[in-house]
């Protein structure tokens, strides 16, 4: 069991769950491979049995221990996969929305979900609405994925255009449970589609069928998997691998813990983020599903020592990670 606390100005906030009034308890399997040979070649290569060496050598070997971090930190880096450009979904039912457009043509939305998007930020009825009062309102992004129109039949056999929508899966059992949430993304999701394929819709007009979850068929949808600028529809789910720089400290003698400077310049706050530590492993998440980070490290650390804090000047989180008494991995 580890501990981990990331500060933020509203409290304390984890991995597994978030609390204003604490830090949080994750657990991590202690199986983990990968990357990890990478880095243990790097930090066995580094190893020095002191007692061999002149008073005056000791300096220079600690300089070179931390050469090695520092390449092993870019071997990291480096070695990171590539993804593919897209990947397909098979979205799931969730309810079907009635509308029109400016000329009075019928329109059928499919709202759909998907573990494979997203979720938006984990707001609040009380932040939402706030948030819509402010001036910042259209800064709240809902990733969604705006399928093509296609044709099908309504229940009188009449020709009609459906568009699929689809949400993270999560954030849809929410919409379902609070009617304010609900409301606010339909009027998003309209606006969305409107903006999209430059047509006009009659938000006001809007119902949700009762008895029907999707009109048509539901087809299979491609997401994009990097990243690139989006305003209100995410097309892109695929998280980046932020820059980051792992410093042994102190600077003279043994070290006697790692810092770890991980750069977010998109993350507004420490709620956004989720931090597990293991006993030689780093993984950090973004909600908004920007920013993944999975590495392991070449010495063994406490987790439940170890602490990290979001500085939301620089958009740095600091995580300071003390070693464990022996000087290299088993």
């Amino acid at each position: 069991m580890i501990v981990v606390v990331v500060w933020g100005l509203a409290g304390l906030y984890g991995s597994s769950s978030m609390s204003p009034h604490g830090p949080f308890v994750t657990h991590l399997s202690p199986t983990w491979a990968g990357l990890k040979f990478c880095l243990l070649c790097s930090s066995m290569a580094s190893q020095t049995d002191k007692s061999l060496l002149s008073a005056e050598l000791e300096e220079e070997d600690d300089e070179e221990f931390r050469q090695l971090l520092f390449q092993a930190t870019q071997k990291i880096q480096s070695a990171m996969p590539s993804v593919p450009d897209s990947k397909p979904i098979q979205p799931q039912p969730g309810f079907c929305i009635k509308t029109h457009t400016g000329s009075q043509e019928k329109v059928f939305v499919n709202i759909c979900r998907s573990p494979h998007i997203p979720p938006p930020p984990n707001l609040s009825r009380q932040e939402l609405e706030c948030l819509i009062e402010s001036d910042s309102a259209s800064s709240f992004r809902i990733p969604m994925s705006l399928g093509e129109p296609h044709a099908e039949l309504d229940n009188s056999g009449n020709g009609c255009t459906t568009y699929d929508v689809v949400i993270n899966a999560g954030f849809f059992s929410k919409l379902e449970a609070d009617p304010f949430f609900k409301e606010f993304f339909i009027t998003v999701a309209l606006e969305g589609l409107a903006d999209k394929y430059k047509m006009e819709i009659n938000h006001p007009e809007w119902r949700i069928l009762k008895n029907r979850k999707f009109m048509g068929s539901i087809p299979e949808q491609t997401i994009r998997t990097k990243s690139r600028p989006v305003i209100q529809e995410m097309d892109v789910s695929s998280p980046v691998v932020p820059k980051f720089t792992i410093l042994a400290e102190p600077v003279k003698g043994p070290p006697e813990f790692l810092l770890a400077e991980i750069h977010l310049p998109k993350v507004g706050s420490a709620q956004d983020l989720s931090l597990d530590l293991g006993q030689d492993r780093i993984l950090l998440q973004a909600s908004s599903g920007l920013y993944l980070l999975d590495i392991y490290l070449p010495y063994d650390i406490h987790p439940e020592r170890s602490h990290a804090r979001f500085h939301r000047g620089t958009a740095v989180l600091s995580v300071t990670m003390p070693l464990q008494p022996h000087l290299g991995p088993p």
